[in-house]
Protein backbone atom coordinates (compact mmCIF):
# COMPACT_ATOMS: atom_id res chain seq x y z
CA UNK A 1 0.00 0.00 0.00
CA UNK A 2 1.12 3.08 -0.85
CA UNK A 3 1.13 6.06 1.95
CA UNK A 4 -0.15 9.71 0.61
CA UNK A 5 2.50 12.47 1.41
CA UNK A 6 0.80 14.86 4.15
CA UNK A 7 1.51 18.09 2.30
CA UNK A 8 3.57 20.56 4.47
CA UNK A 9 1.35 23.29 6.29
CA UNK A 10 1.48 26.56 4.17
CA UNK A 11 3.02 29.66 6.20
CA UNK A 12 2.66 32.63 5.39
CA UNK A 13 6.16 34.40 4.22
CA UNK A 14 7.31 35.91 7.30
CA UNK A 15 8.06 39.53 7.51
CA UNK A 16 11.57 40.65 7.47
CA UNK A 17 13.01 40.24 10.69
CA UNK A 18 16.29 42.23 10.23
CA UNK A 19 16.03 45.99 8.80
CA UNK A 20 17.33 46.29 5.43
CA UNK A 21 19.88 48.78 6.75
CA UNK A 22 21.58 46.68 8.93
CA UNK A 23 21.56 43.74 6.59
CA UNK A 24 23.50 46.61 4.03
CA UNK A 25 25.93 47.66 6.55
CA UNK A 26 26.62 43.72 7.60
CA UNK A 27 26.80 43.00 3.43
CA UNK A 28 29.72 46.54 3.45
CA UNK A 29 31.47 45.30 6.52
CA UNK A 30 31.73 41.57 4.64
CA UNK A 31 32.90 43.16 1.53
CA UNK A 32 35.51 45.62 3.57
CA UNK A 33 37.21 42.31 5.25
CA UNK A 34 36.91 40.52 2.12
CA UNK A 35 39.32 43.19 0.45
CA UNK A 36 41.73 43.59 2.95
CA UNK A 37 44.99 42.04 2.03
CA UNK A 38 46.64 39.48 4.95
CA UNK A 39 49.43 41.10 6.89
CA UNK A 40 52.99 39.51 6.19
CA UNK A 41 54.88 37.71 8.57
CA UNK A 42 58.00 39.52 9.20
CA UNK A 43 60.44 36.59 9.58
CA UNK A 44 59.33 34.24 7.21
CA UNK A 45 56.76 36.79 4.91
CA UNK A 46 53.78 33.81 4.80
CA UNK A 47 51.03 35.22 5.62
CA UNK A 48 49.75 35.99 8.83
CA UNK A 49 46.70 35.56 10.76
CA UNK A 50 43.87 38.42 10.88
CA UNK A 51 44.30 38.33 15.03
CA UNK A 52 47.86 37.99 15.00
CA UNK A 53 49.21 40.96 17.31
CA UNK A 54 52.84 40.00 17.04
CA UNK A 55 53.34 40.27 12.92
CA UNK A 56 54.47 35.84 12.68
CA UNK A 57 52.58 33.43 10.86
CA UNK A 58 51.21 30.50 12.82
CA UNK A 59 54.86 28.81 12.06
CA UNK A 60 56.89 31.27 13.07
CA UNK A 61 54.76 32.04 16.44
CA UNK A 62 54.95 27.82 17.13
CA UNK A 63 58.82 28.53 16.68
CA UNK A 64 58.88 31.33 19.08
CA UNK A 65 56.79 29.33 21.27
CA UNK A 66 59.23 26.29 21.22
CA UNK A 67 62.55 28.31 21.71
CA UNK A 68 61.50 29.74 24.54
CA UNK A 69 59.97 26.84 26.24
CA UNK A 70 63.17 24.89 25.85
CA UNK A 71 65.32 27.72 27.23
CA UNK A 72 63.18 27.89 30.48
CA UNK A 73 63.98 23.98 30.53
CA UNK A 74 67.68 24.84 29.96
CA UNK A 75 67.82 27.12 33.00
CA UNK A 76 66.01 25.24 35.20
CA UNK A 77 68.17 22.51 34.79
CA UNK A 78 71.34 24.52 35.14
CA UNK A 79 70.46 25.73 38.50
Amino acid sequence: MKRKRIPAPETPAPDTVVPDAIVEQARRAIEADRTKKPQRCVVCGGECSATSTEGLCWVCRRLKLSAWRDSDTQISAQE
